[in-house]
């Protein structure tokens, strides 16, 4: 019984950065690890970044260097920092909650486009 609400989503030029903030509240006390995916036009939806209850975290090659998953345990909020945006990161983005279940986010359009 999680629910996840994000923010942050909207149009970029390329190079540029964006932020995005997802917000956990319900039943939060066993949550064992959060995740980025996105799900550009026309593709499925692929994990971007995680982070476990340890601290540790992973991110797919194409972000690599670029973005960074980060936490803030006394809000309860996974925020994923994008910098050097590309054409290609345009995608509906989507924040998740592994419990015993997974829970998602509504999801938020992220655009980079000239």
């Amino acid at each position: 019984q999680v629910q996840l609400v994000e923010s942050g989503g909207g149009l970029v030029q390329p190079g540029g950065s964006l932020g995005l903030s997802c917000a956990a509240s319900g039943s939060i006390f066993s949550i064992n690890a959060m995740a980025w995916y996105r799900q550009p036009p026309g593709k499925q939806r692929e994990l971007v970044a995680r982070i476990f209850r340890g601290g540790s975290t992973n991110y797919a090659d194409s972000v690599k260097g670029r973005f960074t998953i980060s936490r803030d345990n006394a809000k309860n909020t996974v925020y994923l920092q994008m910098n050097s945006l590309k054409p290609e990161d345009t995608a509906v983005y989507y924040c998740f909650a592994l419990q015993e279940y997974g829970y998602w986010g509504q999801g938020t359009q992220v655009t980079v486009s000239s």
